[in-house]
C-alpha cells in the first residue's frame, strides 16, 4: 500500500480508517483482519457514542483492541487517543528482540471525526512523531448516500479532502454510470487520493468511466447553519419485544430518516444478541453477535440532529403500549 512517506524506518506504522457515518468502515476492516492484510495490527476503535458496538465485531481478528469511547478523536476524544498511543508505543519499545514485534495501528474513527485533524494533532505530538510512521488516511464512502453527504455536510467534504485512499462501499447498490459519476465527483474534490470500490469488503475494480461528468456541489459556506450531529443513547426497556421494537424503528426511520443519519446497538432475542445497524432509512439485516465480556443489550445509538432522547422513548413506549 502506498503511503505518505516512502523513507524506510522502525517506526510503528499507522493507518487511520475514516468516513463518514453508516458508510461501513467496520465491514471492510474486519474483512481485512480476517485475510491478515495488516499483518500484526492493533486496532483502536473510537467512537462518538458511550455504547459501542465495533470492538465487538473486530475483537475477534485482532491482535489487541483498544476501545476510545465517548467522544471523537479529533476534538473531546483527542487526549485519550494521543495517551493510548503513547501507550502502545512504550509497550513496543519494552517488548524482547526474539518476540514478535506489533507492526501496525489501525484507527478506526468515529463517523463524525475528522481523519485530517487526528492526523495533525499526532504528527504534532513531539513524541509520537519519533515512534509512529502515519502510512495512511483512508476514508470510505457509501456509494448511495455519499453525494447527498456532500452536498449536505461539511464533515463529509473535510473527510474526502483528507484521504489518501477513498473507498466506494456498497457498489453493488449503485449502477455502473451513477458510480462513475461518484468517482468524477470525488476526484473533483481530492484529486490526489486514489478512488477503488468495494463490496462487502471485498475490493472490486468496477472500471470508472472517465468520462463521467462530476455533480455540482454547493460552496461550503451555503451548508453552514445547520445544527450539530450528535449520538443520542436510548435504554430499551425489557418489556419491548424485538418484533415490536423493528417494526417501530421501520416507521421511524421512514418517517425521520433525514434527520436520523446512523442508528447502532443491540438487541437481546430468543435468537441472541442482535446487532441493529440502520443508514438513513435503510436497516440492514440484523447479525447475530460472538460470544463477548462486553455485550451491551438492548442499548440503541442514535445518531443525527433535530430530535431529543426524550421524544424517542415517548414515542417506542406508546407505539409498544398501541401494538400490545
Amino acid at each position: 500500500m502506498a503511503g505518505r512517506e516512502t523513507r524506510t524506518d522502525n517506526r510503528l506504522r499507522l493507518t487511520i480508517l475514516g468516513g463518514y457515518l453508516g458508510s461501513g468502515k467496520t465491514t471492510w476492516l474486519r474483512h481485512q483482519l480476517f485475510h491478515r492484510r495488516y499483518g500484526r495490527a492493533h486496532i483502536l476503535v473510537n467512537e462518538a457514542a458511550e455504547t459501542p458496538v465495533d470492538d465487538t465485531l473486530l475483537q475477534q481478528h485482532a491482535d489487541g483492541l483498544t476501545l476510545l469511547a465517548g467522544g471523537c478523536a479529533c476534538c473531546v476524544g483527542r487526549d485519550e487517543l494521543l495517551r493510548s498511543l503513547r501507550r502502545l508505543c512504550d509497550h513496543r519499545s519494552q517488548q524482547a528482540s526474539h518476540t514478535p514485534r506489533l507492526e501496525r495501528i489501525i484507527l478506526e474513527t468515529s463517523g463524525l471525526a475528522d481523519p485530517g485533524s487526528i492526523a495533525e494533532a499526532i504528527q504534532a505530538d513531539p513524541m509520537l512523531v519519533h515512534h509512529i510512521l502515519l502510512d495512511d488516511i483512508i476514508v470510505l464512502a457509501d456509494a448511495a448516500n455519499i453525494i447527498h453527504q456532500l452536498g449536505t455536510e461539511q464533515l463529509g467534504r473535510a473527510q474526502i479532502e483528507a484521504a489518501d485512499r477513498i473507498i466506494l462501499t456498497k457498489a453493488d447498490l449503485q449502477s455502473h454510470s451513477m458510480l462513475s459519476t461518484v468517482y468524477a465527483t470525488l476526484s473533483q474534490l481530492n484529486p490526489g487520493a486514489s478512488v477503488s470500490a468495494a463490496i462487502k469488503g471485498e475490493e472490486i475494480d468496477p472500471a470508472f468511466d472517465p468520462n463521467a461528468p462530476p455533480v455540482p456541489l454547493p460552496a461550503l459556506g451555503e451548508l453552514s447553519g445547520l445544527p450539530a450531529i450528535e449520538p443520542t443513547r436510548l435504554k430499551i426497556d425489557n418489556s419491548v419485544d424485538w418484533a415490536a421494537f423493528s417494526v417501530w424503528l421501520s416507521a421511524l426511520l421512514h418517517a425521520r430518516g433525514h434527520d436520523i443519519v446512523r442508528v447502532k446497538g443491540v438487541f437481546d432475542t430468543p435468537a441472541g444478541l442482535l446487532l441493529l445497524q440502520g443508514v438513513r432509512n435503510s436497516v440492514q439485516a440484523p447479525e447475530i453477535l460472538p460470544p463477548s465480556s462486553t455485550q451491551r443489550a438492548n442499548e440503541i445509538v442514535f445518531i443525527g440532529r433535530n430530535f431529543a432522547k426524550e421524544d424517542l422513548g415517548k414515542s417506542l413506549r406508546y407505539f409498544s403500549l398501541s401494538d400490545g
